[in-house]
């Protein structure tokens, strides 16, 4: 009996049978040499492996895309039992990491751990990242400039120069980006509404001293970023600030304190002049405006009267509290004006005795900075009263 041999290049094309070309004589008589490693033959080809099954099998492994991992792994058993594959194995692996994958994603998703994990980012990404700066951090940005966008900052003393100090930083609210606008807009109000909490005596800030703050991207948004802090910094790009800027409970004494306290109730009030700038457009608002600042010279000549003083503070106090009750009688009368003309009679008189100049000795004998700030002239009763908003920055 005699063995075809298999189809190649040996074999001439018009064959008519088995016995057209005979295999060589070897030492197994009859037979061919044995012909170790043939592997070209049809009829020893090893059973390919599903390329799909593979794929599912290195995503589900790597846990990126999860979904596409439990896709591909289901499309390859499907492929599998269609073509006699191999590779199931590969596929239910691939698929089960991949669903697995999915479902990681579904809590974390669900229970906020993505932000919780954006928060320990922040938190365990050194000295060098702006996100792990805290309340009262002195920083340099490699930059040089506090504008535009920032992602790692050098924490460095306070008491050399720095380009920043964080006074405050808060979280925003919402599941979608309110855009860039909306951001800006909410960082520019809290952050001005926030110093007066940490640096407590504006005259004791520079006049080239302005609030800058570090927003949220688009971007950082999406993974859970939310903080907006806010920083201090020079007026100048290419300036730098020396020295702490922070005079709170932490710094002041409670005799400073109880006065700045005080102080800051006139100057909540003063602050929520009309935006109207000339009484005529607005007669009511700036009536309603004067009510107010009646109340808070009420409330800070009680303040300042119910604190016990040190003696050589006593005198300067008290002629501070007199002006303060004589100013808030012209307020009064400005609010029950009836005319824009009587209103300015009352407004001056107690603008007058509301002037910052009246509060430099009482400053002094506390030990606090006694140099008026510098006012805008244009800003009409928004900024007036001591330390009122601003414009002391």
């Amino acid at each position: 009996m005699s063995i075809p041999p298999p189809p190649g290049p040996q074999q001439p094309s018009n064959a008519q049978g088995p016995h057209q070309v005979p295999y060589p004589q070897g030492p197994y008589g009859g037979l061919p040499y044995p012909t170790w490693g043939q592997g070209y033959s049809p009829y020893n080809r090893p059973t390919p492996v599903n390329g799909v099954a593979i794929a599912a099998f290195v995503t589900g492994v790597l846990c990126f895309l999860p979904a596409v991992g439990l896709v591909l792994g289901l499309i390859a058993l499907g492929q599998i039992r269609r073509r006699g594959e191999r590779g199931k194995g590969f596929a239910v692996a691939g698929a089960i990491l991949s669903s697995v994958g999915l479902a990681l994603w579904v809590v974390t998703l669900a229970t906020g751990a993505l932000s919780a994990a954006w928060d320990d980012i922040k938190e365990g990404s050194g000295n060098t990242s702006s996100f792990s700066l805290t309340k009262g951090d002195c920083f340099d940005d490699p930059s040089g400039s506090l504008e535009g966008v920032t992602y790692d900052v050098d924490k460095v003393p306070c008491d050399g120069t720095h380009d920043g100090e964080v006074f405050a930083s808060f979280k925003m609210a919402g599941s979608s980006y309110p855009g860039d606008d909306k951001v800006t807009d909410t960082a520019d109000d809290k952050c001005y509404a926030l110093q007066d909490s940490y640096a407590m005596d504006a005259w004791a800030l520079p006049d080239d001293v302005d609030v800058y703050y570090f927003t949220p991207t688009r971007q950082s948004w999406r993974i859970g970023d939310r903080e907006v802090t806010c920083v201090f910094g020079n007026t100048d790009e290419n300036g730098t600030l020396t020295g702490s800027l922070r005079n709170d409970a932490t710094t002041l004494d409670a005799d400073q304190l109880a006065y700045l306290k005080a102080a800051h109730v006139l100057n909540a009030a003063m602050d929520t002049a009309p935006e109207e700038e000339y009484v005529e457009d607005d007669l009511p608002g700036h009536k309603a405006w004067a009510g107010r600042v009646s109340t808070a010279l009420t409330e800070q000549a009680e303040a300042l009267e119910g604190h016990s003083w040190p003696s050589d503070a006593e005198r300067p106090v008290a002629a501070l509290v007199k002006d303060l009750k004589a100013a808030r009688q012209e307020w009064a009368k400005a609010a029950a004006s009836s005319d824009a003309d009587t209103f300015y009679e009352h407004y001056d008189k107690g603008w007058a005795l509301t002037d910052p100049r009246k509060t430099v000795t009482a400053r002094k004998a506390l030990g606090l900075a006694a140099t008026p700030p510098s006012y805008d002239e244009d800003g009409g009763g928004a900024n007036g009263g001591e330390g009122a908003g601003g414009a002391e920055v």
